[in-house]
Order: C-alpha cells, then sequence, then structure tokens
C-alpha cells in the first residue's frame, strides 16, 4: 500500500439554494450521506449528464458527496487563465489541500482518511464544466474567462469522494492518502 501525506487548508460547503459556490467553514461534520446542509448532501442523487447509461433523473448512489481540489492544482489553473488566483469557493469545493499535487490524476478507489475519524473513497476526477468559469468569470471581471476556464482546468479541477466513514474534518490537520 502506498502512503501519501497532504495538509488540510480549509473546509467549505455551500449551503445556498440553488448555488454551487462554497463558504469557508470552521469545521465540517461529515455524515454517510455527505456533509449535512450541502448541496451535494444526500445518498442518492438524480443521474445527470455523466451517466449516459440511466435516464436523467433516474435515482442513483450519490458519488459526488464531498469535491477536493488541492492549492497546487488551483495556482496551475490560474496562471494557465492568466489570473493571480483561483479560490476553491469558486470551483465549489469542500475540502481545500495542499501537499499532493497530482491530486486530481488520484486513482478511483484511493482513501482519503483524516484524523477526526473521516474516510472518504476516491470516485474520480471533477470533471471541469462551464459553471465554475462564469464563476471565475463574473468574480474577476473577465467574460473569457468562462469558455477558457474547461481547457485549463483539464486533469486540474480535483476530484469527487463517496464517504466510507464518519467523523470530522478541520483546516490545518494532516490527511493521509492510500493507495493500493
Amino acid at each position: 500500500m502506498k502512503k501519501f501525506e497532504a495538509q488540510v487548508l480549509a473546509v467549505l460547503a455551500a449551503r445556498e439554494h440553488g448555488s454551487f459556490i462554497t463558504q469557508r467553514e470552521e469545521q465540517l461534520n461529515i455524515e454517510l450521506a455527505g456533509i449535512p446542509g450541502d448541496r451535494h448532501y444526500g445518498l442518492l442523487r438524480p443521474a445527470d449528464s455523466r451517466q449516459k447509461w440511466y435516464p436523467r433523473g433516474t435515482m442513483i448512489a450519490n458519488r459526488r458527496q464531498i469535491s477536493i481540489v488541492s492549492a497546487e492544482e488551483c495556482a496551475r489553473i490560474a496562471s494557465s487563465l492568466g489570473v493571480e488566483r483561483i479560490l476553491p469557493e469558486w470551483l465549489g469545493a469542500n475540502i481545500l489541500l495542499s501537499g499532493y499535487e497530482p491530486l486530481t490524476l488520484l486513482p478511483q478507489g484511493a482513501r482519503l482518511l483524516f484524523p477526526g475519524g473521516v474516510g472518504l473513497i476516491c470516485e474520480g476526477e471533477n470533471l471541469p464544466c462551464r459553471g465554475p468559469g462564469k464563476v471565475i468569470a463574473d468574480a474577476l471581471g473577465d467574460e473569457r474567462l468562462e469558455a477558457s476556464f474547461v481547457k485549463a482546468a483539464k486533469q486540474l479541477r480535483g476530484i469527487v469522494c463517496s464517504v466510507e466513514r464518519e467523523g470530522m474534518i478541520m483546516p490545518n490537520e494532516p490527511v493521509t492518502i492510500a493507495m493500493i
């Protein structure tokens, strides 16, 4: 088993109805269904364009309960776009990590283990879409960024996870990334 250490820089949740933009929080209480009150909370969710093998709206297992980005990959996206920074809030991220740069390339099935008991399963890359591009364009006042984001964020947008074990996640704590 391969293990790597990283650091939690921030924890965030999307609690505003109708918005994927997240806000920083002091801690995250993680349940088996995700983050209570967060946009992606739930054991089930309706199939969308990512699950072409099911009719849209079919209830399926929620493998997108938590999204994680790395500070290093956010910096690479910003550099590619020619902007000073990309905030995890704009990407709808729940956790911002540092210290493991190839986060988006983490294999499906890898575990992220936190001191507060939480165990997350990597379900794969969070594919870039235009939604965050629009948020970035609006925040920085440059409409060209909306279309440029998808290409700039390819294989840098972070990962989505499902919850394997409940607990608490706080900023400034370590996380162990384990792969078989």
